[in-house]
């Protein structure tokens, strides 16, 4: 079925201009989605990491209040705690339990 006339003119032909704005536009979005999706896995390790950091330094206060265990919060400790988080903290008190200076 062909379209009437007047119809057929008034669409506006696709020049170049357009065609290669649409195709840069497209390239943003591809763009933007590939950027997205990197920032929200980076942003996903980054909070695990900081949530497990402090989760650490937490557990050390309570088992140091609540056992008496005497470990004081230096940099030396507060360091390995601060990368490794709940792990670190378990093997000072472990450490600790087991007659290391700390």
């Amino acid at each position: 079925m062909a379209l009437p006339l007047p119809l057929l003119l008034a669409l506006p032909s696709l020049g170049p201009g357009i065609v290669s704005e649409l195709i840069v536009i497209g390239l943003i979005a591809v763009v933007l989605f590939i950027v997205m999706k990197v920032a929200k896995v980076f942003l996903k390790i980054v909070f695990g990491i900081i949530i497990n950091s402090v989760l650490g330094v937490m557990l050390l206060f309570i088992l140091n209040y609540v056992f008496k265990l005497g470990i004081v919060l230096t940099w030396a400790l507060f360091v390995p705690i601060a990368i490794f988080g709940l792990p670190a903290t378990g093997t000072i008190v472990l450490l600790k339990m087991l007659g290391a200076a700390i």
